[in-house]
């Protein structure tokens, strides 16, 4: 990615981001330290993704929302048996991320969904082609399974998605790479006109 004056990278404790050239980065964003972005994903208008104490890694075609807050615990080693490991957000392949969700020291599997303002705490896991549903929070170390839909406060199972879920999933995942391209050709004209 070719810097620009409405993106904020900054780099802390010898970590700088890394964002793949063909990842879409929009105006407002403010991606800070041991961040990873993969190809082709997409970091929608104003988000935050903050890895000062671990670090943040998103695959390839995902993206993350307008406004969505992105973070990590570091290592704990003065809590009982310890936490050397931290918890780092790791984000995998293709996964939709919805606007204002707040995103903190979880995984989400390939093919994740996290919903319009949804909360994923420390250690939990969101399995592949598991849905979050908005507005819902998935406590600490909570377990999603592939294939299943979440949701409440506290998240709680609810039921199996069906291959009509899956695909509509998918498809919300294309809309969004072909989308970011367009808002890169208007970011660019915007900023060269």
């Amino acid at each position: 990615m070719t810097a620009r004056p409405d993106v904020t990278i900054i780099s802390i404790h010898g970590k700088t981001p890394q964002i793949h050239d063909s990842a879409f980065i929009a105006p407002g964003c403010r991606i800070i330290g041991d961040v990873e972005i993969g190809a082709d994903s997409s970091i929608w208008y104003n988000c935050v993704l903050r890895a000062d104490v671990s670090r943040i890694v998103i695959g390839q075609r995902s993206n993350v929302q307008d406004g969505s807050v992105l973070h990590c615990d570091p290592p704990r080693l003065d809590i009982p048996g310890g936490d050397p490991d931290g918890s780092p957000l790791i984000i995998g392949d293709d996964v939709l991320i919805g606007h204002l969700a707040m995103v903190h020291g979880c995984t989400i599997h390939d093919r994740g969904f996290v919903g319009l303002g949804a909360i994923a705490m420390n250690k939990a896991i969101i399995g592949s082609d598991a849905m979050l549903a908005a507005g819902a929070m998935l406590t600490e170390g909570k377990v999603m399974e592939p294939r299943s839909l979440w949701g409440g406060r506290p998240a709680r199972f609810m039921r199996a998605l069906d291959d009509a879920a899956i695909m509509g999933m998918r498809a919300g995942v294309m809309h969004y790479a072909h989308n970011a391209r367009d808002h890169r050709a208007a970011v660019d004209g915007a900023a060269q006109g």
